[in-house]
């Protein structure tokens, strides 16, 4: 018995090594974490269980037989975060640079196949420098395996992506199709083709950094929603972010305790909204305000900063916060931040997160890039996202809601359970002063002055909406938390469901 436990103790041994001292020590060098290590960070110590560390390639081509390392370069199993189930997989560069084999992709179906199976995320740790090219078509093959489930899962558990190092060519697709990713800057890239091949076709030359970068990713093309200092701030980042995550779709949001009152008042909202409408003021403050502690988890921080999106708790249940920010681009509506606050609405829809959405918008950005880059589609997804969904809505407006935008952000209209304004609030179809020069063409500077103030005492307010039962009620400002925390009460038992249907056609 003591042999064969110390043949087991040698093979255990020789797969927690990896690549070898060497590659271990290149690995740190570059100021990375292996994969073992990173998972140490990211799981609740002593939680994690790993399976299928002996597995091995099955490749037979290149001298392949000769180099053969338990594990296959990618360590999976399941563990905790704070308390709580998680799947995972931490693909390890030490070992053929991460690539990914037949069986390396194995491994990572079978951890998602048992998340489908008992109701719980995925988390993905990537570093790899993609295909294994000496096994050629059977390692595509292992990637379409894994995309296929990331689809499958879609909506049934969260999945996240942290790309820590390379992730290039087909394998950028599954982080693609997962809810969130983070990046760590300076060390982790996502592209389809490399700075090589752009040379080549296109004579561009780019560094991988500009290329696919975390800092590209997190703000211009909107595909990572945050980029972190390092490893360890990206894998303690997630731990949080997992916090306000149900476990699956059928699972009620996660509740914290806190002792923050659900009826405290802050009376400094009362006197937020600048006396000038074209002055800005910081979403973040309402927000912060309202919520549990001030905690707000934020995503897609750098991305379309004209809206706001991100998580936080009332009365220690998560919600899913939407809003429009007037410190950029006066808080406007375009196809950026449309196509952010989409995703995110369907991704609460999708998991029961209740949305607060706080409203303080001019309209859509007027401009011939906007319409030719399809605006209206791509306004339209924000419109179909809000409209679509099922889960608690409740919308506090608290100055402008001009036009189509006012229509587009939760209103009564898209079936929002509670839809307040402050009495700083302006629900029209339009600014006054465009308003009146449209309606009264012709008339001199004086007269468009004086019908201006006019359409401001009739319209730049919310009673007219409200008195059509377009809102609910207008409310103190000091009293939005405790509003939206008794809103919450009533709509927890909420039931709505949309026609049946084998699923929706969103304006893509």
């Amino acid at each position: 018995m003591s042999a064969n436990i110390a043949e087991m103790e040698s093979r255990r041994a020789a797969a927690r090594l990896g690549g070898g001292e060497k590659r271990i020590a290149a690995q740190h060098a570059k100021g990375k974490l292996t994969a073992r290590e990173r998972l140490e960070v990211l799981l609740d110590e002593g939680s994690f269980e790993e399976t299928d560390m002996y597995v091995e390639h099955n490749c037979v081509d290149f001298g392949m037989p000769d180099n053969v390392i338990p594990g296959d370069g990618v360590v999976t199993g399941s563990g905790t975060i704070n308390g709580r189930l998680v799947y995972v997989f931490s693909q390890d560069f030490t070992v053929f640079g991460g690539a990914v084999s037949e069986r390396h992709a194995m491994k990572i179906c079978k951890i998602m196949d048992n998340a489908m199976k008992v109701g719980a995320p995925v988390i993905g740790l990537n570093d790899s420098g993609g295909a294994r090219i000496q096994e050629g078509v059977a390692s595509l093959g292992g990637y379409a395996e894994i995309f296929q489930r990331n689809v499958t899962a879609s909506g049934v558990v969260p999945q996240l992506s942290l790309i820590m190092g390379p992730c290039a060519g087909g394998a950028v697709y599954s982080p693609a199709m997962t809810d969130f990713i983070f990046m760590v800057k300076d060390s982790s890239y996502m592209f389809v083709t490399g700075p090589d091949v752009v040379k080549t076709v296109t004579n561009e030359i780019v560094t991988q950094e500009e290329l696919g970068g975390a800092i590209t990713h997190s703000t211009k093309t909107s595909v990572a929603d945050l980029a972190l200092e390092n490893d360890i701030e990206a894998l303690l980042a997630a731990r949080d972010f997992f916090d306000f995550l149900p476990l699956n779709n059928r699972e009620e949001v996660p509740e914290r305790p806190s002792a923050d009152p659900y009826n405290r008042e802050e009376a400094s909202l009362d006197t937020l909204i600048p006396a000038s409408a074209n002055q800005p003021y910081d979403m973040h403050e309402v927000v912060r305000k309202v919520l549990d502690e001030g905690d707000f988890f934020e995503v897609q921080p750098a991305h379309a900063g004209n809206i706001l999106c991100g998580f936080g708790r009332i009365e220690g249940k998560t919600v899913g916060v939407v809003a429009n920010q007037p410190m950029v681009l006066a808080g406007v509506l375009d196809i950026n931040s449309s196509k952010k606050a989409a995703r995110f609405v369907r991704f609460c829809d999708a998991f029961n997160i209740p949305i607060l959405t706080f409203v303080d918008v001019p309209g859509f950005l007027p401009g011939t890039a906007q319409e030719h880059n399809g605006i209206i589609k791509h306004g339209a997804k924000l419109l179909f996202a809000y409209a679509e969904a099922t889960v608690p809505k409740i919308t506090v407006i608290t100055r402008k809601a001009y036009g189509g935008a006012y229509d587009v952000m939760a209103s009564k209209h898209l079936r929002g359970d509670l839809n307040y304004a402050w009495p700083t609030a302006e629900i029209a179809v339009m600014g006054a002063k465009g308003a009146v020069e449209i309606i009264f063409r012709g008339l001199d500077a004086a007269g468009i002055a004086e019908k201006t103030r006019e359409y401001e005492d009739r319209f730049a307010n919310p009673f007219v909406a409200a008195s059509k039962g377009f809102i609910d009620e207008v409310i103190y400002p000091h009293s939005t938390r405790r509003r939206i925390a008794l809103g919450l009460r009533k709509l927890r038992n909420k039931n709505l469901e949309n026609p049946w249907k084998k699923h929706d056609n969103i304006p893509l």
